[in-house]
């Protein structure tokens, strides 16, 4: 970790400890529900901080589900833009499982409110609607060839789901840290706020 990085890290985990009792609506930097406004990617404030913690959590899980597998990205952010709200930028050594991290934003999603499906029927359902999201649901089904679940999308989102529920804490870590930092983290500090032992 560099030192820019780590003063990085201090900042960020300071912020968090001063607002450790706050949800995560109330920690929303004030750069991320500006930026959601002025672009037009929400009608007012409240919708725009709510929308930053929904992409909070889903980047956090790409990360997260990243890291789990040694997949190597430069950083993570949250910035509204394009065709995303939030990105984990240039993933690199996914290999065999890189159908893991494009499912981590939406397992992360669900897990936020505990809202993931639970049945096999609910699974199926839910893969069946799941199409248009920016593009993770095509990287998801590309990722699975060659892999074990090619032919069972349902067990595949299963594995993944099983995987990413114990790492939920560190989840909810990442993804306050992208709230309260007005800028992208590099991989180094993401690594950091997604690990317990620092978190």
């Amino acid at each position: 970790m560099t030192p820019g990085e780590r003063r990085t890290l201090a900042a960020v985990q300071g912020e968090l400890a001063r607002l450790a009792r706050y949800d995560d609506e109330s920690l929303v930097h004030d750069v991320w529900i500006r930026q959601r406004y002025e672009r037009g990617f929400a009608a007012s404030f409240a919708p725009a901080r709510a929308e930053a913690v929904t992409t909070a959590w889903h980047e956090a899980g790409h990360a997260v589900a990243a890291l789990t597998i040694r997949a190597r990205f430069s950083s993570a952010s949250i910035r509204a833009g394009g065709r995303s709200y939030g990105r984990v930028h240039s993933i690199t050594d996914a290999g065999a499982d890189a159908f893991m991290v494009a499912a981590g934003g939406r397992v992360a999603e669900g897990l936020r409110r505990w809202t993931l499906p639970a049945s096999d029927a609910e699974v199926r359902t839910w893969l069946a609607s799941w199409r248009n999201d920016g593009g993770d649901a095509r990287r998801f089904r590309a990722g699975l060839a060659g892999t074990r679940f090619a032919a069972d999308e349902a067990a595949a989102w299963r594995h993944c789901v099983a995987r990413l529920t114990p790492l939920r804490p560190q989840i909810r870590s990442l993804a306050r840290g992208l709230l309260v930092w007005p800028r992208h983290l590099p991989y180094a500090v993401v690594a950091a706020l997604a690990d317990p032992q620092t978190s």
